[in-house]
């Protein structure tokens, strides 16, 4: 199967299994408690105004966590179609307590990497964890390298950014982010990936308004 066959089709079970889910949740919270909408209340929100934001919130949670998983998974399809022994691989921590194990995305060869849609985490020991996580790695003999999609829009998550892909390339790693990261999967692959989800994309538009 070609790869944008491939694609295509990890895509429509993705579309399929996240429409579920909702579904399945929005029928679900017909029968929750709503007697948090006192606090709601108490803060100028009507129970309709209440009941939409709390919706909109589970189901933005499943949209964050499948469309990340869709396109780390589409990625690393791209890798293995020109890499067929690229493989995800756990590493023990060596250089500290927690976690015990780090799991490396995409291991080809020597290059461990890391492929993320994006990473909107405002959390200082964000940092603390992925240096641990790099150094590992790199004591491992490998070369530790991010390639992340989408950069986040606050301020504070994108100094935290900053700050890793500076610790990326002090230990002789690389950091792949945006238009570098999508431009990596090409060159390295031969896939253009962005290109093929805007066509998937845009079928899905015209679909859509019939």
């Amino acid at each position: 199967m070609a790869i944008e066959d491939k694609i295509r089709e990890l895509a429509a079970a993705y579309a399929d299994e996240l429409k579920s889910r909702i579904v399945s949740r929005v029928e679900e919270m017909k029968e929750d408690d709503k007697s948090h909408f006192l606090i709601y209340q108490v803060l100028g929100i009507t129970d309709e105004e209440g009941e939409l934001i709390d919706v909109s919130q589970n189901k933005g949670r499943f949209l964050y966590k499948y469309a990340g998983s869709f396109l780390e998974e589409a990625a690393s399809l791209c890798f293995k179609k020109t890499y067929p022994h690229a493989n995800r691989q756990r590493i023990e921590n060596t250089i500290g307590k927690r976690p015990k194990e780090f799991e490396i995305d995409c291991l080809i060869d020597t290059d461990a990497i890391e492929i993320k849609w994006r990473d909107a985490t405002t959390d200082g020991d964000h940092i603390t964890k992925e240096h641990t996580r790099i150094q590992a790695i790199k004591a491992r003999g490998f070369t530790p390298i991010r390639v992340m999609f989408y950069y986040p829009n606050r301020g504070q998550a994108i100094r935290i950014q900053e700050t890793l892909r500076t610790i990326y390339q002090g230990v002789g790693g690389k950091y792949y982010m945006g238009d570098e990261a999508w431009n990596y999967i090409l060159v390295r692959t031969g896939v253009n990936l962005r290109q093929i989800l805007i066509g998937i994309a845009e079928e899905n538009r015209k679909a859509q308004n019939k």
